[in-house]
């Protein structure tokens, strides 16, 4: 069932989402070769609870940390840890924060250091896919063309589109309908309507679309060892058009 969201509900949404906004617009600025994604993780939090909020997914279904994490060929869900990032690396820090009751859901890749090419031009089209999909994100269309922009134009471009995780909607818990896939054919799925709230989240990788699961049973990594990138915002539909929740 699809929760529908009052104009009350999104602005507490919003709040959520403009803290989650800042949190990420801090950690670009700390992001660089030698610091960890522990300390990362430790930062978060400590933004989090000081401008009193808290990180959602931490002990969702046992999950231990206030951050996801995810390097190089780690597509999602990968475990802070005391290992420093290097000149070149990617990394995709994906969080959940809750104020009041009321989420927001945001993923950003990052660049550490002095990147490849090959990496800043995945960077560039996984959010350019992003804001695609959010374009189509307007009452009357269908999920299924979020789902097909996303396909076509990052297929066209070379990449490939994980499939085994997905959008989904959110609200007073993480994971509500509907689901938003990244692939599929338009004009399927649930209609668009005003007060729906959902995340946009593309996996992008740039060899293979197919993954395996390590052993923590969280983290999913490219099966090639392709580098993998996301970018999420959590959008609400509006009369007016989609309004990113996840941004300043």
């Amino acid at each position: 069932m699809i929760i529908i969201k009052t104009k009350k509900e999104i602005e507490k949404m919003h709040k959520s989402g403009k803290l989650l906004a800042s949190c990420h617009k801090e950690i670009s600025k700390i992001i660089k070769p030698g610091i960890t994604t522990w300390e990362i993780d430790q930062f978060v939090e400590k933004f989090l609870n000081e401008n009193q909020a808290k990180a959602a997914q931490k002990g969702y279904n046992g999950y231990k940390y206030a951050t996801c994490a995810s390097v190089n060929d780690e597509i999602c869900h990968g475990f802070p840890r005391k290992e420093p990032l290097k000149d070149g690396d990617i990394v995709t820090i994906d969080m959940v924060v809750n104020i009041d009751g009321w989420l927001a859901d945001s993923a950003w890749s990052y660049g550490v250091g002095e990147i490849s090419d090959e990496a800043k031009k995945l960077m560039e089209i996984t959010k350019e896919s992003l804001y695609r999909a959010i374009h189509k994100a307007v009452i009357g269309n269908r999920i299924g063309d979020i789902s097909h922009e996303i396909q076509s134009f990052a297929e066209s471009q070379g990449y490939s589109i994980v499939r085994e995780f997905i959008g989904h909607g959110i609200g007073q818990n993480i994971h509500e309908d509907p689901q938003v896939l990244h692939f599929g054919p338009p004009g399927r799925g649930p209609r668009l309507k005003e007060g729906m709230v959902f995340t946009i989240e593309p996996m992008i990788n740039t060899g293979s679309r197919r993954c395996f699961l390590e052993d923590n049973g969280w983290t999913a990594r490219t099966f090639d060892g392709s580098l993998s990138a996301q970018y999420e915002h959590t959008i609400a539909i509006t009369k007016d058009g989609p309004l990113i929740l996840t941004e300043q």
